[in-house]
């Protein structure tokens, strides 16, 4: 017997009343809800909207659970379709069985769609969702624990896992945790890309794809550690060769998308964007408001101080001075007011005169010249024709 070892649960599923809460689900859904609330922070940091992550969540976990589900199914399809087995089981998500690599790549296709409603570039949502997705991983991982399933070769080290079933051709014992191993090693891939993330400015998807790379090699090495039955090639399990060749992939989308993309998104929310541009117009247009306002109540400041001064401090001599005194400076101003559009008017009503003034006399000597001109005109051709008629009669 072990000195020390770690305890699996003596059954993976809790009852609240006749509602049966299971252990494997239980652990998907909080590393869900983890994601998430990981993935906004990010999101909004990058300057995304609250709650975008969420909404093409709700796309994507369904599609990756289907995913996951499918991997599993097709990859250990002798667990549901062999001689002795109900193919009905298939559909029993609950009692485990979930490919990662399903459920990255359905969830992925899910993703899409979400971001395709919203207008949203998929790398750049795949970016600030990675870190979250390897926490949800690590949450995740649990969920064998609780199964007691998919555990490593048997060992003597003090943390030990204590197998105790024997359903499905388990054989009770102390085996590798490797539902430990790989939830620990999900925590270093999060604060890895994190980390990265703020150092090197990763974007168009590199950082999602330094999670897939970090995840790939660390699956790689706990894989070859576990016991459960497996599908090999060349000697190697096939999830092995899977995190191998995601892995060979993901480096290679690192560095030509470095090359071709260097830098990160500016935008990675058009609509936030625009939103952003539209409040910062309506703030400048607040702001020549407040301005206009204050300089209309600037005006009536020393007498609503007078007011204030009386209200403040009546019955006492004090008071009463001060606000005398401002009831005087509110007068000065509200008579020098006066005075200055009594000045204004009076220098409208002069301009107004002199006008009419300089019409009248510019009209009345047109009309004397007028006059006079044609006096002239008349007399000069009187003469003319008297002159003639005299010229006429002594000639006869």
């Amino acid at each position: 017997m072990e000195l020390a070892y770690i305890p699996s649960p003596s059954h993976g599923v809790l009852y609240l009343g006749p509602i049966p809460l299971r252990g494997y689900a239980f652990c998907i859904i909080i590393g869900v809800f983890v994601g998430v609330w990981l993935g906004n922070r990010r999101w909004v940091a990058r300057g995304g909207r609250v709650g975008t992550v969420a909404d093409i969540a709700v796309w994507a976990v369904p599609f990756g659970l289907v995913g996951g589900r499918l991997y599993h199914v097709i990859t250990d399809y002798e667990l549901y379709f062999s001689e002795g087995r109900d193919w009905v089981d298939a559909f029993k998500v609950w009692e485990g069985g979930l490919g990662i690599w399903g459920a990255i790549s359905l969830g992925a296709v899910g993703a899409w769609i979400g971001c395709r409603r919203r207008g949203i570039a998929l790398p750049a949502y795949a970016d600030a969702i990675a870190p979250g997705i390897a926490l949800a991983q690590a949450i995740g991982r649990w969920g064998n624990w609780f199964n007691q399933e998919l555990y490593g070769r048997e060992t003597d080290l003090p943390w030990a896992l204590h197998i105790t079933s024997s359903v499905d051709g388990r054989v009770p014992g102390y085996y590798h945790p490797t539902f430990l191993y790989e939830s620990l090693w999900c925590i270093g891939v999060a604060l890895l890309v994190i980390w990265a993330d703020r150092r090197f400015k990763l974007g168009h998807g590199r950082a999602f794809a330094l999670y897939v790379a970090a995840y790939c090699a660390g699956r790689a090495w706990i894989e070859n550690m576990r016991v459960d039955d497996a599908h090999h090639i060349l000697g190697l399990r096939l999830n092995v060769w899977t995190a191998l060749i995601v892995f060979v992939l993901a480096v290679a989308y690192i560095v030509i998308s470095a090359k071709k993309r260097p830098g990160r998104e500016e935008i990675v929310e058009p609509a936030a964007a625009d939103e952003d541009a539209s409040g910062g117009e309506g703030a400048s247009g607040g702001e020549a408001e407040e301005v206009a306002e204050g300089e209309g109540k600037s005006k009536d400041e020393p007498k609503d101080k007078a007011d204030e001064a009386a209200k403040d401090a009546p019955g006492e001599t004090a008071g009463e001075a001060v606000a005398s005194d401002a009831k005087d400076d509110a007068d000065d101003d509200e008579a020098g007011a006066k005075a200055e559009a009594k000045a204004e008017a009076k220098d409208e009503v002069n301009a107004g005169v002199k006008d009419e003034v300089n019409a009248g006399v510019k009209d009345e000597v047109n009309a004397g010249v007028k006059a006079e001109v044609n006096a002239g005109v008349k007399a000069e051709v009187n003469a003319g024709v008297k002159d003639e008629a005299g010229s006429a009669g002594k000639k006869s």
